[in-house]
């Protein structure tokens, strides 16, 4: 005698059964607690774009805990460069820009 297990996989928010590839699994943390929760790809997309507004809004947070600092990526490093030149400040010609070095460049008015 052969025995045959079917997973059936149903979206956890409307109950509705999920084929393969039409699903996902998601996972999101809150108040400390991890979750998961099997959506319909629709379902999935809704909830990242209802959530974008407290993303946008909130810190990252490393594995570690500690909070990652915003870095304001909206400059021309070229520009940056120059200025900082233009103004006897060090800085490498290639790689990241400090921070406090792209704020300076900002509090300028640039």
């Amino acid at each position: 005698m052969a025995q045959r297990t079917v997973v059936q996989l149903t979206d956890d928010l409307d109950g509705s059964e999920l084929k393969p590839g039409d699903g996902e699994t998601v996972t999101f943390s809150l108040g400390g607690q991890t979750y998961e929760i099997d959506l319909s790809k629709k379902n999935a997309a809704k909830m990242r774009h209802d959530m974008v507004r407290y993303i946008d809004a909130a810190r990252k947070v490393s594995r570690s805990g500690r909070v990652q600092r915003r870095v304001q990526t909206d400059v021309d490093p070229k520009a940056v460069r120059a200025w900082a030149e233009s103004q006897g400040i060090e800085v490498n010609s290639r790689g990241r820009i400090p921070a406090h070095i792209v704020q300076q460049f900002q509090d300028a008015g640039n």
